[in-house]
């Protein structure tokens, strides 16, 4: 007799900088979600599938909850919020080192606001690795305290300690679904946005202070080559004029580099040889324009949260 299989959404929730993003990659086993050392990179809902045995879990890595300033910091939290209704289970990431902050505080009010809940709430407590194991114990009491999670796990996303019990736990709590994805699918992402969120990636860990937040980036062309490389045209889009020059560097470096490295990683992605090709334009409003946030996959919206 087969084994009936399951399949389910688990969105992946917490402050910006909580270690969602590798925790998917992870998860996935390869990388299909921004991860750097600066907070609030993802922008996007995104999608990754893994499978376990006969389980298809689908994980929604939600971009990182706080407190909204302009119309992207508005369209990424209620991006994350939009992830946690559609979802099955919500994992609840939280810092080790940093503990049950202000914003954890405010988030855990939030979810308990939901009227249509999950079955499932559990916590992961990341980066373990940072602090003792006596401080473990109290931040395991300590957020029990703020929310009744229905499990609480100890991990290190970075590392894997403790991501395959979590993965057990998530597949055993899926609904009997057939599976939505070909069991080779990894992202319900488009090629085209994987390899966008690849140069706006490697443009963040490069560029400094605010700028990475006044960019962003679209793959325009896609050629699939006789030679079996591809051909992609990408335009890099940013709000000030002086922005071109600090991307462009001396003669060229900076972009050269950045570049470079993109399409190395483009092409351990693709498998294939990656012509890539970059425009730098300025959009003074890019930030106010709907169809930018058509191509994030967030909702553009001049209303409050």
């Amino acid at each position: 007799m087969d084994n009936k299989k399951s399949c389910g959404f688990v969105a992946l929730l917490g402050e910006p900088n909580a270690g969602k993003s590798t925790l998917l990659n992870y998860m996935v086993g390869t990388k299909i979600s921004i991860v750097t050392h600066k907070v609030q990179t993802t922008r996007r809902r995104i999608r990754g599938v893994s499978i376990l045995g006969d389980s298809q879990i689908i994980f929604i890595d939600t971009p990182g909850l706080f407190q909204p300033k302009r119309r992207l910091d508005r369209a990424m939290v209620k991006a994350a919020w939009s992830g946690a209704v559609d979802s099955d289970v919500i994992v609840f990431l939280i810092e080790a080192n940093r503990g049950v902050t202000s914003g954890v505080k405010e988030n855990l009010k939030k979810l308990r606001e939901f009227k249509d809940f999950p079955v499932s709430v559990a916590v992961a407590i990341n980066k373990i690795d940072r602090v003792k194991s006596e401080e473990l114990l109290k931040l395991t009491k300590e957020i029990n305290e703020e929310y009744e999670f229905e499990k609480t796990f100890l991990i290190s996303a970075k590392k894997g300690h403790g991501v395959n019990n979590l993965k057990e736990w998530l597949a055993g709590k899926l609904p009997i679904e057939e599976w939505l994805y070909p069991d080779d699918q990894i992202a319900d992402l488009p090629l085209r946005t994987i390899m966008a969120e690849i140069m706006r990636e490697k443009l963040t860990l490069r560029l400094h202070q605010e700028l990475p937040y006044q960019l962003t980036v679209e793959t325009e062309g896609w050629e699939d080559r006789s030679d079996g490389s591809v051909k992609i045209d990408q335009l890099i889009y940013v709000a000030r004029d002086g922005h071109k020059g600090i991307i462009l560097g001396p003669n060229g470096s900076t972009i050269k580099s950045i570049n470079i490295a993109a399409r190395k990683e483009m092409e351990t992605f693709l498998e294939k040889k990656v012509h890539l090709f970059c425009q730098l334009k300025v959009r003074p409003k890019w930030l106010d324009e709907k169809d930018r946030y058509s191509e994030m996959g967030l909702t553009f919206s001049d209303g409050d949260l």
